[in-house]
């Protein structure tokens, strides 16, 4: 399998990258190539010429996309449209990923593949866009939808990850007051990169579900970091509502795995146990 990912430079895409090995043809993150440049995206397709295109670049600043919402757009949906296209014409097969923000967060069981989606926020209706854009553009895609992703390094675009900035708040001192009305699947990167590996080696196509076992809060996940990482700090529980936040995320997006199980992988580490794998080096 001759692998092409792009994003590389983020917390999905540098687990990809160390993990296809042999497998990857070529990386780059937005310095490399830019998505959103349809032009530069078909040269590099043209020139690697890949089996399977990962597409882990993504514009995901939640509360950002309300102001600029054409910007979010442009990258999670009109670039991953272009991508795609350019997949199939190469002879490519496009992996692509998406989120739980697709759901309006209402439903009280775990929403599967063929749930509704109704996004609340414009990023939600990004991506949402994003989805759809794909399948129409290459009917060979896979789609894998996941949940609150966690990783070593954590989001650039972000600061790090919600465990680094939680553990380095907690670390300085500074006083911590986190969700506990908002319920999600954590989903470790490299779990979820080892995941999308084996479906592309599958030829699994379409939506996917993948994220970590078991569900929590925010406030819940705040907690087993701060215990994990041996720091006592208290962490005050608040809702959404009193951050005052530009966008509207879902009070309960946890994702059913049964479709991913049922081709025959293994359901992916509880959250708590994967939690090891989001603390800064020589933490234990």
């Amino acid at each position: 399998m001759r692998a092409l990912v792009t994003g590389a430079d983020g917390q999905l895409g540098r687990e990809l990258v160390a993990r296809l090995g042999a497998d990857l043809a070529w990386s780059g993150g937005r310095a490399e190539l830019d998505v959103t440049n349809g032009n530069a995206v078909v040269t590099v397709l043209e020139r690697v010429r890949p089996d399977v295109v990962f597409n882990a670049a993504a514009y995901n600043r939640v509360d950002k996309a309300e102001v600029e919402p054409g910007r979010a757009l442009e990258v999670n949906a009109l670039a991953a449209h272009a991508l795609a296209l350019a997949a199939r014409e190469t002879g490519a097969r496009m992996v692509h990923f998406s989120t739980d923000y697709v759901f309006d967060g209402e439903g009280s069981r775990p929403y599967r593949e063929e749930d509704a989606a109704h996004p609340i926020s414009c990023y939600g209706v990004s991506k949402l866009a994003g989805e759809l854009m794909v399948a129409v553009a290459d009917p060979a895609h896979l789609t894998v939808r996941t949940s609150g992703v966690l990783g070593s390094g954590g989001s650039r675009q972000k600061g790090g990850s919600f465990v680094e900035r939680i553990l380095a708040q907690a670390r300085g001192g500074q006083p911590l007051h986190v969700v506990s009305d908002q319920t999600f699947s954590p989903t470790i990167a490299g779990d979820l990169a080892d995941a999308a590996i084996a479906l592309a080696r599958a030829d699994v196509r379409g939506l996917v579900h993948v994220t970590n076992e078991g569900s929590c809060s925010w406030h819940e996940l705040a907690r087993a970091a701060l215990e994990r990482a041996g720091i006592s700090a208290p962490v005050e529980a608040i809702a959404a509502a009193d951050l005052g936040l530009p966008a509207r995320r879902p009070a309960y997006s946890v994702l059913d795995t049964s479709r991913y199980r049922g081709l025959g992988f293994p359901r992916l580490r509880p959250w708590r146990e994967a939690l090891v794998d989001c603390l800064p080096a020589g933490v234990d």
